[in-house]
């Protein structure tokens, strides 16, 4: 039997109609099969590309290395080994200028502003009661003293009262007063050779100058000829010992110092007696400084003072207490505090150039009359030099040195 053809209805509604031949399967490309984990090899993993650097700007680029013999460290080397240190290199002779030089320079800010101050009093006046009493306010603003002050007026009062007065005329009685009231004071350091050692104990209040005054004596007392050995008694500060230490070696006077912190009596002790058993000729010994209303720090100076006389009854022999002139008034109450806790002996006036308030040292000769031994108008060894009232009398008062 023939097949009937399917309608057009029905091959457009899919009735009866036969079956497409199935389409060849898809062919893939074959992939071998992954071999087992455990047996792949391990493959390290790329590493990390790093992050591009941010751009170095002008100012980071290190300059190209130069040639060795032209870097600056190789010429610093250079000049280490075969250059001579500038301290080294001989100068000329400079001409040393006079202790009244040294000392009038010193005391220009002093003597400066007593001398301007007495001009602008005396301008074109005569001498009354009103401008008496403005000198004399002027004098004691200079430091100079009550007394000193009242016996100047007095004077001028007595001589040239209703006349005409200079300025210079003032300066002149000025210039006597203070010489007469100083030359009392004026007495050197005497060293008693028959007592070895002779103890020299120095005091004051913090940054009066006792460190540096110990080794510009040291450095005087050795150039007479005299054996001399120093103590680092101011153990409260490192640098206090290292700086006596400097001064020794500079001076060739032993040392004797214990670690910062160590209790300054038994360093004391310890002093006296080595400097006996060497039969050393002097003596020094730092201590801290201390301010005269510490109560606590004045019980141990006396301390100190109570154990070198176990060693020697007699010493110190000289207790020497320097006096910071910028003070001023402070330096009153120094001298009555330290004098009766630890009976000073005599006194050094230290930083005289730096102040406009030298007159103090006029004050304290009047009030107290303790020897003066020394004064300094600078840092160096022969800044330092035994008082003379004359000088210091004419070099506050603005007078050029007696001929």
């Amino acid at each position: 039997m023939t097949d009937k053809k399917p309608g057009f209805f029905q091959r457009l509604f899919g009735g009866n109609q036969p079956a497409p031949s199935p389409a060849p399967p898809e062919t893939k490309p074959e992939v071998p099969a992954e071999p087992a984990p455990e047996s792949v090899p391990a493959t390290p993993e790329p590493e990390p590309i790093p992050e591009p650097a941010e751009p170095l700007r002008p100012a980071d680029i290190p300059p190209p290395p130069g040639p060795p013999e032209t870097t600056p460290d190789y010429i610093e080397r250079v000049e280490d080994q075969f250059v001579t240190p500038p301290a080294e290199i001989a100068t000329p002779a400079q001409p040393l200028q006079s202790w009244f030089g040294r000392l009038a320079s010193g005391l220009k800010r002093s003597s400066d502003n007593l001398s301007s101050s007495i001009t602008s009093v005396f301008t074109k006046r005569k001498l009354d009661a009103a401008t008496l009493d403005e000198l004399e306010d002027v004098l004691i603003q200079a430091d100079l003293g009550v007394d000193t002050a009242m016996a100047i007026t007095e004077i001028l009062r007595r001589d040239r009262f209703d006349k005409d007065v200079s300025g210079d005329d003032v300066r002149a009685v000025l210039a006597a007063e203070v010489e007469e009231v100083l030359t009392a004071v004026a007495q050197p350091l005497a060293i008693d050779a028959g007592k070895k050692p002779f103890v020299i104990l120095m005091i004051g209040v913090n940054g009066s100058g006792k460190t540096t005054t110990i080794g510009k004596l040291a450095q005087k007392l050795t150039r007479e000829g005299r054996s001399v050995m120093l103590a680092a008694g101011d153990t409260f500060r490192a640098a206090a010992i290292e700086q006596l230490q400097v001064w020794g070696q500079r001076t060739g006077a032993p040392v004797i110092a214990r670690p910062a912190g160590a209790d300054a009596s038994g360093l004391a002790f310890d002093a006296v007696t080595q400097a006996r058993a060497e039969g050393r000729d002097v003596l020094i010994i730092d201590t801290a400084g201390r301010l005269q209303n510490r109560d606590e720090l004045m019980n141990e100076l006396e301390k100190i003072i109570r154990v070198i006389k176990k060693v020697d009854p007699e010493a110190p022999h000289a207790t020497l207490l320097t006096l910071d002139a910028t003070t001023g008034q402070n330096a009153l109450k120094q001298v009555e505090i330290f004098g009766q806790r630890a009976g000073v002996t005599g006194l050094v006036m230290t930083k005289l150039d730096g102040t406009a308030r030298g007159g103090i040292l006029v004050a304290i000769a009047s009030k107290f009359g303790l020897p003066v031994h020394f004064i300094g108008v600078g840092e160096g060894v022969e800044d330092l030099e035994p008082f003379a009232a004359s000088d210091f009398a004419r070099a506050i008062a603005g007078f050029e040195p007696p001929r």
